[in-house]
């Protein structure tokens, strides 16, 4: 029998796990998940069969806690029903690896998209950008769903966003990791996925701490609106939340000539950082297109009403996170090996470097603000010329000209056997031979990058792990 049954996600549903990451139920669930943790192998079965017993009444305390707080979450009660039955199967089979797959399939965060509306999440997983081990861990998250984003997601429709907000977490989410994805949890095959969530509260409060720290070492002028979101987290959350909503259906929309699943395949990195930049940069195309359809009814004489007024603010700001994220953040943060995202970071750095629009000059940053939304559709649009020649193209075609054009932008490393022109037996051999041949840092950093990464290193590093309220309110 379920533990609990719900039929809507009413105000009550949003209001009955308040402030429960304070109840005794949650810290016993989360003290017995990470203790857990370190009984477990980096596949998730138990890795030393001497600490069965322990790891049977670990178990014990985690199904329990996990019944106990049902009740605070009624539209997750399928789910949590299953959790439990598979928390016991994987005890009663002796802890092998676990296999998650019921209780997965049954948990459904995009139905549920209210705002404040929270969800219990405890599966065996690793996390993105964070620990490789499928240890189980245990999440209290809250839905980020604002009426500006119901309204906007009835134009820009994404049935599969789930924006969220860490509450509280055991170690796998004490990292860099920003994001829960399905195929991430453990489990015997890979259904077909109807989700996959971001959380947006941690995007902003790094954006937040990096960008405020590398405007200041670089001493570049912030617009009044830049400013106005680097001290409010909450608008700077609800600018992740629209930035991520059409970069995340961009990846199925467009002129594509591949898989749009090629994460799943193996390719050049530089491929995956034009996908990545070619979604926010599509994410940014369309946020001027909203601000300036809205402005231009302003200037019409039209009144707007409160949604509109702030989808205008938000359209703007996303416009700012794009640059600001990509130029200040993703190019420095992670190793130099195969970084697509530092990649797409320099890359449209580079691009409004040469295009005259972003100037470092007498050691301080300065932007042209009037001339940017026009420079950074035209390097969208070069992308996305890219793709639809590609759709003519094999595929050994394509990732030739996918490099040529950013080396065109881009300096090769000068031991780069792909800028000296692919040997005739690797051009004729499959595609494997192409892949290996690239470089692991095929693209290093610039003089630029290099002085800014090792001033900003402490503060990059300051980011694993950070909450929303980490970050100070400015008065």
């Amino acid at each position: 029998m379920p533990l609990s049954s719900v039929s809507d996600t009413s105000s009550s549903h949003v209001d009955a796990a308040h402030a429960v990451e304070h109840q005794q139920g949650w810290i016993t669930l989360k003290s017995a998940t990470t203790a857990l943790q370190g009984l477990q192998a980096p596949d998730g079965s138990l890795a030393a069969a001497a600490n069965i017993d322990s790891a049977r009444a670990l178990v014990e305390v985690i199904t329990t806690s996990i019944i106990e707080l049902a009740p605070r979450f009624p539209h997750d009660a399928e789910y949590l029903t299953a959790l439990v039955s598979d928390f016991t199967r994987w005890r009663d089979a002796g802890f092998g690896v676990p296999d998650f797959l019921d209780s997965l399939v049954a948990f459904r965060p995009q139905d549920t998209r209210v705002h404040g509306a929270r969800h219990l999440v405890v599966f065996p997983m690793y996390t993105q950008n964070g620990s490789r081990n499928r240890f189980v861990e245990a999440l209290i998250v809250e839905a980020i769903w604002p009426e500006v984003i119901a309204q906007l997601e009835t134009e820009y429709t994404n049935s599969l966003f789930v924006s969220l907000r860490l509450i509280d977490f055991t170690p796998g989410y004490d990292t860099n990791s920003a994001v829960l994805f399905p195929e991430t949890v453990a489990m015997r095959e890979v259904p077909t996925f109807t989700w996959g969530a971001i959380f947006q509260d941690r995007e902003a409060a790094r954006y937040r701490r990096v960008v405020a720290a590398a405007t200041e070492i670089t001493k570049l002028q912030l617009p009044d609106a830049a400013r106005r979101m680097l001290a409010d987290q909450q608008l700077t959350e609800r600018t992740f939340v629209m930035w991520d909503l059409i970069h995340d259906r961009t990846h199925m929309r467009g002129d594509l000539p591949f898989d749009p699943f090629m994460i799943k395949q193996r390719m050049p990195y530089f491929l995956y950082a034009l996908e990545e930049l070619r979604c926010d940069l599509t994410a940014f195309r369309e946020c001027v297109k909203i601000a300036t359809g809205l402005s231009e009814r302003v200037a019409a004489g039209a009144e707007l009403d409160a949604i509109e007024t702030e989808l205008l603010d938000q359209a703007q700001l996303v416009q700012y996170a794009v640059v600001f994220d990509r130029i200040f953040r993703f190019a420095i943060t992670g190793s130099r090996v195969r970084n697509y995202d530092g990649l797409g970071g320099q890359l449209l750095f580079t691009w409004l470097h040469k295009q005259g629009v972003l100037h470092w000059t007498d050691t301080a940053l300065r932007i042209e603000w009037d001339r940017v939304a026009d420079t950074v559709i035209a390097l969208a649009d070069a992308i996305d010329r890219l793709y639809w020649e590609s759709i003519d193209r094999p595929k050994s075609a394509h990732w030739l000209a996918a490099y040529d054009l950013v080396a065109g932008v881009l300096t090769p490393h000068p031991a780069s056997v792909w800028a000296k022109g692919l040997p005739e037996d690797v051009l004729a051999g499959p595609l494997s031979g192409y892949t290996d041949a690239v470089r692991d840092d095929e693209f290093p950093l610039s003089m630029f990058y290099e002085a800014l990464e090792k001033k900003m290193r402490q503060v990059i590093a300051s980011t694993a792990g950070i909450r929303a309220n980490d970050i100070a309110e400015a008065a």
